[in-house]
């Protein structure tokens, strides 16, 4: 998940990558989303953060893991 805030944005440069990537391993192993952090509370402590933050999880036997 690539975290942005509104007046900084997703990078095009990141998402192409991902985008790359995710073609090179297979859709069903790899899922890019973007979130903006000043509409969503749970990731509050990423706002006025000016560097890319990214976050990543592990789906193992249906169970989330961070």
């Amino acid at each position: 998940v690539d975290a942005f805030q509104a007046w900084c944005g997703p990078c095009k440069t990141v998402v192409d990558l991902f985008r790359k990537v995710r073609n090179e391993v297979g859709s069903d192993l790899l899922h890019f989303a973007v979130a903006e952090v000043d509409s969503i509370d749970a990731l509050k402590k990423y706002r006025g953060k000016c560097k890319p933050v990214f976050l990543f999880y592990a789906v193992s036997e249906n169970i989330v893991t961070v």
